[in-house]
């Protein structure tokens, strides 16, 4: 799997209907192109996920050469098949060499009215294709304190509502996304994931902090519209229902979600606008392919920020993170931590084992012990956490949004 001419994926199925995984789905894999040449065909696990695959895929240059011509992604189909399930399929799910895509594919049950499986296609990724530059706006936004719905203090939504398409295209789609995959999805389909991790980090918290601006101000809402954002790049960010995230991307992210960028005195998150700088120049802004030499230097994510949007840029963290039982207790959970907290987590974790029964269930009794650790390590080992037995600040958040996805669900059943 460390052949430099191979990408790894792994696919994850839920149910759309109770959130819990989709065991035994038959998913076959083939060049986009020719779906008829089945290269792989696996079967999910009890935790609806297939074994890791590798697969061809073009040199890393490719996504490491601001100057190479070349796709630097392989596109396959991926096709899965569920007993009592409206089949999907994926076209253009992107593979980049030496890291490991993730595919999370959420199927219907099947009705009477199924025909055929439920198809979608990937776009080309923004680097590589053509898209619309974005328009510039201030980065600040002017807010009145009457007649304007603005939020008093910076919040981390639980979702956020998606225009897939330009704000006045009344017929595009609204989606409903977890603000956490929204920022994987979209700095999967603007940056490449071989690229070094402050890179990632800065491009990442860049992206947080635009989307945030509009969660805070409101923007779209205060013009009369009925979502958060858009997949415009003209108007936002490259938004794609149903493509692959990569691991890279989805680490930092689980790390940093809740941070975002400021200025002295300014309240609201900074409307953090770039480019790529190869297609499209913009002065004052971040440039994508900038960031990636800067962190070649060993910039670290905070220099590479400063030397584009000034040195009176810092990171911040919002006061509150919406959708959790509770937040994180400020330190790690580990064998011999005690109190309230551990009981709470080992009664998320028990809860989670009734979807998910690779996981053992636990008995809520406040004590981190050797059962609790190998709980958490097998919870980390299925959602693509380094699998420490520690219960770390991406790990408790983790398991929350699990907790929340499952139990929500039973509770409307």
């Amino acid at each position: 799997m460390n052949d430099p001419s191979k990408g790894n994926l792994k696919i994850h199925i839920t149910s759309e209907s109770s959130g819990f995984p989709v065991a035994d789905a038959r998913v076959r894999i083939s060049y986009t192109g020719v779906p008829d040449s089945v290269l792989e065909e696996v079967t999910t696990d009890s935790s609806g996920q297939t074994d890791t695959l590798a697969l061809d895929a073009p040199p890393e240059e490719y996504s490491l050469e601001e100057t190479a011509e070349e796709q630097p992604y392989a596109e396959y189909t991926i096709l899965a098949e569920a007993p009592g399930m409206e089949p999907v399929s994926i076209a253009g799910a992107e593979i980049l060499s030496g890291v490991t895509a993730i595919q999370n594919i959420r199927m219907r049950p099947a009705g009477p009215d199924t025909e055929g499986e439920e198809r979608f296609v990937i776009p080309a990724h923004t680097l590589y294709g053509n898209y619309p530059p974005k328009i510039p706006e201030d980065e600040i936004k002017p807010v009145s304190e009457t007649g304007e719905i603005v939020l008093s203090r910076v919040v981390v939504p639980e979702y956020i509502v998606v225009h897939d398409g330009s704000p006045r295209d009344s017929t595009a789609r609204n989606y409903y996304v977890k603000y956490k995959d929204y920022i994987k999805n979209v700095a999967s389909s603007e940056i490449y994931a071989t690229w070094p991790e402050n890179t990632i980090r800065a491009n990442v918290l860049a992206i947080m902090s635009f989307t945030l601006n509009r969660v805070y101000t409101e923007w779209y809402r205060n013009q009369g519209y009925d979502f958060t954002i858009t997949s415009s790049t003209a108007f936002d960010h490259k938004w794609i229902p149903e493509r692959n995230i990569y691991d890279t991307i989805s680490s930092v992210v689980d790390e940093l979600f809740a941070d975002y960028l400021s200025r002295p005195n300014v309240r609201q998150p900074i409307l953090t606008q770039y480019c790529d700088g190869r297609q499209v120049q913009c002065a004052g802004w971040m440039t994508q392919w900038g960031s990636k030499s800067l962190g070649d230097q060993g910039y670290s994510a905070i220099r590479i920020l400063r030397y584009y949007y000034g040195d009176d840029l810092y990171i911040n963290t919002a006061e509150a993170i919406s959708g959790i039982p509770s937040s994180w207790p400020g330190y790690d959970l580990e064998e011999g931590s005690t109190g309230d907290k551990v009981r709470q987590l080992q009664e998320q974790l028990t809860a989670i084992a009734g979807a998910y029964p690779a996981l053992p269930k636990l008995t809520a009794d406040g004590i981190y012990g050797p059962a609790t650790a190998d709980a958490v390590r097998r919870f980390q080992g299925v959602f693509g956490l380094p699998r420490t037995g520690v219960t770390d600040y991406p790990t408790w958040y983790k398991i929350s949004e699990i907790y929340v996805g499952v139990s929500r669900i039973a509770e409307l059943t």
